[in-house]
């Protein structure tokens, strides 16, 4: 009997165990599509030490500048350019030349710490009232509100240097604290209202809405339920905005010439030598190091909390 007349003709059978074609029909004369073959199990150790060189690759690639730059703040002046992977013999000298009295670092740390928490305190409190407005309340042009905050981030921070040195020297701001915190925040607030309004509009509405229901206003519904639901989002913003404002350099060194008011990443960079010809490259790498191990530890810290937050937010 002929294709035609039997349009069943070429078909499989449902109970076919063939792992290579479909079990179900397939019309008349149509090619058979082979299924793809599952990785067998000789192929899985292959993967995993793919993927073991490959996380070891970036390990490596992202660690290794680090490395060199205790390694260099563990040698001696005279061995600052050695190549050895290690320092020989060990050498504190450079970070006791970080603190000495005439670099005053100290304070310049201190005054990192009190610029960075202060913007990371005050750009947390305004995203967080920002991103549950746009991501729960109902009005008018909220795209267009959110677009215009994300669009305050495309600017560069040296295309606002300048206005910002003129305005601050007209109100006798320069030389104050406060003339690096309000730049810094108006870089921070776009990514901390973006983080939080995707966690905000992921927070199921029930519980809201319950609360609501038993009588609660909606700012002790916030207060109440949905801001300790957020707190894993609003913890990794926090954490992303401090270490940005850490490590914030051009603001700070337009805005001060006081040695007292400067923050770590500024006295670095103005490191002095035993003579005007000679560059600290010892001290400044010590200085480095001081600079980074307070945010690596912080971050090994709180890792489960920040990818928490991260990833908490992709699902409802």
């Amino acid at each position: 009997m002929s294709t035609a007349a039997n349009p069943t003709a070429g078909q499989r059978p449902a109970s076919s165990t063939d792992p290579t074609y479909p079990a179900g029909p397939r019309a008349a004369g149509s090619p058979r599509r082979p299924l793809p073959r599952r990785a067998g199990p000789k192929a899985q150790p292959v993967r995993k030490v793919l993927l073991t060189l490959g996380v070891g690759v970036v390990l490596v690639y992202c660690l290794a500048p680090f490395y060199w730059m205790v390694a260099s703040s563990l040698r001696r002046t005279s061995d600052i350019f050695e190549k050895s992977p290690l320092p020989s013999p060990l050498s504190f000298e450079n970070y006791g030349a970080v603190f000495g009295p005439d670099q005053a670092f100290g304070r310049a740390l201190l005054n990192s710490l009190i610029v960075a928490g202060i913007t990371t305190l005050c750009a947390l409190i305004l995203a967080i009232f920002t991103a549950y407005a746009v991501a729960r309340l109902k009005f008018r042009f909220k795209k267009t509100i959110l677009s215009a905050i994300i669009a305050m981030s495309m600017f560069p921070v040296v295309s606002i240097v300048v206005p910002l040195l003129r305005l601050f020297t007209d109100i006798a701001w320069i030389n104050t604290y406060q003339a690096m915190i309000l730049p810094s925040m108006s870089f921070a607030l776009p990514l901390a209202v973006w983080n939080l309004t995707v966690f905000f509009r992921h927070l199921p509405d029930d519980l809201e809405q319950a609360a609501m229901i038993d009588g609660c206003t909606r700012g002790q519904a916030f207060r109440k339920i949905m801001l300790p639901l957020a707190a894993p989002g609003v913890f990794t913003t926090a954490i992303i905005t401090f270490i940005a404002a850490w490590n914030e350099f051009l603001i700070a060194l337009s805005m001060t010439n006081k040695a007292e008011l400067q923050t770590a990443t500024v006295a670095i960079s103005k490191f002095t030598g035993a003579t005007e010809f000679e560059t600290p490259f010892g001290s400044q790498m010590a200085a480095g190091v001081l600079v980074t191990v307070p945010l690596v530890i912080m971050v090994v810290v709180f890792q489960r909390r920040i990818v928490a937050g991260l990833t908490a937010g992709s699902e409802k």
